[in-house]
């Protein structure tokens, strides 16, 4: 089973083999690639009712005889190829995140994750696509993003999603397994784990920059205190009481 993110916001338009293959003139395919028996063996081909990309034969067993692949050099995998599983944990207040991402100049990256990183970078349309775990009750908190609309599938638990707009309005709606979210560049989100068991999701990022975000903590806090004391109509001693964004 794999989830797969595409980065276009048109229908997405896909040409499988079979299709280009019957929608080439018997003759036009013969000459192309040349079998025994030629076109006459070109019109033994029958399309099949069923996608085929979706739908294997009840028969495979019969058919393919050999399916062993031999594994490519380490240079052209991890080209293609990124163990989030088991790369680096960052820890938050409340979860972990986890993700196959450009990072300028590699920092945090070993070799293999390097040739990844760089290879997402040489695309103009890619994703950065990372896991996020949220314990219960604990709070992913608001912000967003400069550079990247954000989509997310959940995988357990359950969740309150929010988006809070520019106009002041904020929407709020329950996610559970199976249900995907979408997060516009720039707007300010923030998700809750609202059950006993973890809220689990796969995010997709559409750039193949390093992400730039910014969380209502670091806003915040690089606020001054005397700009916050006239927004809100505190004494500016008042806005100590804040703990400082950790790094």
């Amino acid at each position: 089973v794999f989830l797969l993110f595409f980065t276009t916001h048109e229908e997405l338009q896909t040409l499988d083999v079979d299709d280009a293959f019957f929608s080439t003139p018997e003759d036009i395919a013969a000459r192309a690639l040349k079998p025994e028996g030629g076109v006459n063996f070109i019109r033994t081909f029958k399309r099949q009712e069923e996608d085929q990309a979706i739908n294997l034969p009840p028969n495979l067993d019969e058919l393919v005889q050999n399916a062993t692949y031999v594994q490519s050099p380490d240079n052209l995998v991890w080209q293609y190829f990124y163990d989030l599983k088991g790369s680096a944990e960052h820890h938050f207040p409340g979860g972990v995140f986890q993700w196959a991402r450009y990072r300028i100049n590699g920092t945090g990256l070993n070799e293999t994750e390097k040739i990844f990183s760089e290879s997402l970078h040489k695309h103009e349309n890619t994703l950065t696509l990372a896991t996020l775990r949220i314990r219960s009750n604990g709070l992913g908190q608001p912000h967003f993003h400069f550079n990247a609309n954000e989509m997310g599938y959940v995988i357990s638990g359950c969740g309150q999603a929010g988006v809070i707009l520019s106009s002041g309005v904020t929407a709020n709606f329950n996610i559970g397994i199976g249900d995907v979210i979408f997060f516009p560049v720039g707007t300010q989100h923030y998700l809750k784990s609202i059950c006993e068991e973890d809220l689990v999701l796969i995010l997709a990022y559409s750039t193949g920059n390093q992400l730039e975000t910014l969380r209502m903590n670091g806003y915040f806090h690089a606020t001054a205190d005397h700009i916050l004391a006239q927004l809100f109509f505190k004494e500016q001693a008042e806005f100590k009481k804040f703990p400082k964004a950790a790094k």
